[in-house]
């Protein structure tokens, strides 16, 4: 059995960080989760995932639909290599690179091209009052 085999096979208890990233993927990304039912298609009404403590089985909407939403989150528990994070240069939060993207949304890539805009027109503006004699 290889090292990766293994790191997936043996439960571990579920960290603090680990838990609450957990319940907030559940109770915010979950198209299953009611606030006021819990789980709709679990009879007791209560989330298995929101009282999950150890690593190993989990319910396979949120292992399939709900934690690749939270890359980082999906390595740690399935004992895979975390992927490599770029920082959006808007807003600051992190998200997984595609490509040659340098912003996590369409809206902070609107944002970004504001502020060039702004910058350049700033310079533009400020460099129009001055004659140059190379």
């Amino acid at each position: 059995m290889t090292d990766m085999q293994q790191a997936k096979t043996e439960p571990r208890e579920l960290t603090r960080e680990e838990r609450a990233a957990i319940r907030k993927l559940v109770m915010g990304m979950c198209a299953n989760y009611d606030s006021e039912y819990g789980c709709l298609p679990l009879d007791y009404g209560r989330c298995y995932m929101l009282d999950k403590l150890w690593t190993g089985a989990y319910c396979k909407y949120f292992r399939d639909a709900v934690l690749p939403l939270d890359p980082v989150l999906e390595a740690t528990l399935t004992g895979r290599k975390a992927p490599a994070m770029d920082v959006c240069t808007a807003c600051g939060k992190p998200f997984v690179p595609d490509g040659t993207r340098a912003y996590c949304s369409p809206a902070c890539q609107s944002e970004g091209n504001r502020r060039r805009s702004r910058e350049r027109m700033r310079k533009k503006r400020q460099n129009k009052g001055v004659q140059r004699y190379d």
